[in-house]
């Protein structure tokens, strides 16, 4: 099944939506919000699964047309944001790009740092410029919603936990990275608000699509209506399961807790990129100097994902860069 938040309050407004995002439908008597339903998940979700299907065979009265731009992020806010970096030829692009090694522990233990999760910015909401120096830059992520997950727990149970996916744009501020990792405490300003698919899926929606706790899906990315990138999401060098095993390592997990693939890359250069810091370094192996500019005003990035059938699986995030 596949959910969404509209704009409500702060916690914005439950709705099961169509396969084809093309309906919605509220239920306000199973569950109001989105956590509402992670937190009872076991008993609403059979009941969720109910109205999807009857929404897909056009058997349900009162449904309305799915709009986008009426969309919250799925979990407007949420308890946790905890962003890996799974896929290592990314590790190795940014690191090489900051003249910082690649040391072996990096593949057997995966990064991860802890986002802001209290106020996710909406999938066509604006993404707030404040200085040329930051260096605005956008991230293709996937991003796994789990269920309570115990503190220690192993691989197999936090796979049996993963509730749900969604698109991340995990927007950076490249300019400030360098300064904070060098005083040895990690991101913080440079890690502003997230944004999210309007369309959050259980990982059954997407079929032989997930597999091997990867979403095996490329992932779309335009920059000012141009292609960008299509690299594809199922090379993470650690799984969901891996990367919620090791966030639950010392602490539990409530249910809501948000956990990133970090971003989407492939080795293979052709595939292009999902940020910019990548093509920058890729230009600079190239050519000796970058030439992609960072985000500034006016420009307008998209995130999708598409299923065999071609149609949209999540919904697209589109954001337009916008001085503050």
């Amino acid at each position: 099944m596949k959910l969404a938040s509209i704009k409500h309050g702060r916690d914005g407004r439950l709705v099961v939506v169509s396969r084809d995002l093309g309906r919605c439908v509220a239920v306000p008597g199973i569950a109001p919000t989105l956590q509402a339903a992670l937190d009872q998940w076991e008993q609403v979700a059979p009941r969720l699964a109910e109205i999807a299907a009857a929404l897909d065979n056009g058997e349900l009265s009162g449904s309305l047309p799915f709009v986008a731009a009426d969309c919250a992020a799925p979990l407007p806010r949420a308890y946790l944001f905890a962003d890996g970096s799974a896929f290592l030829s990314h590790v190795e692009l940014v690191r090489r790009a900051r003249g910082a090694d690649m040391p072996a522990e990096l593949y057997q233990t995966p990064l991860m740092y802890q986002g802001d999760s209290g106020g996710w910015l909406a999938p066509t909401a604006p993404i707030p410029w404040r200085d040329a120096a930051w260096g605005l830059d956008f991230e293709g992520e996937v991003a796994a919603i789990t269920g309570d997950q115990p503190a220690g727990c192993d691989e197999r149970t936090a796979a049996t936990g993963i509730r749900l996916l969604m698109l991340v744009n995990d927007v950076s501020l490249r300019g400030l990275i360098p300064a904070e990792l060098a005083r040895g405490f990690g991101f913080y300003q440079s890690k502003p608000a997230s944004s999210a698919s309007p369309v959050a899926v259980t990982p059954d929606e997407l079929g032989d699509a997930w597999h091997d706790g990867r979403v095996q899906l490329p992932l779309e990315v335009t920059l000012n209506g141009k292609p960008f990138g299509h690299p594809h999401a199922g090379a993470m060098h650690f799984s969901f399961p891996q990367l919620i095993a090791h966030a639950a390592r010392t602490r539990p997990l409530v249910a809501g807790s948000i956990i990133g693939s970090g971003t989407v890359s492939n080795a293979d250069a052709s595939a292009g990129e999902a940020c910019i810091a990548e093509r920058r370094m890729r230009e600079h192996q190239a050519d000796g100097t970058p030439h992609t500019p960072w985000l500034m005003p006016g420009d307008k990035v998209r995130f999708d994902m598409r299923g065999s059938d071609g149609q949209s699986v999540f919904g697209a995030i589109e954001q337009q860069v916008t001085a503050c």
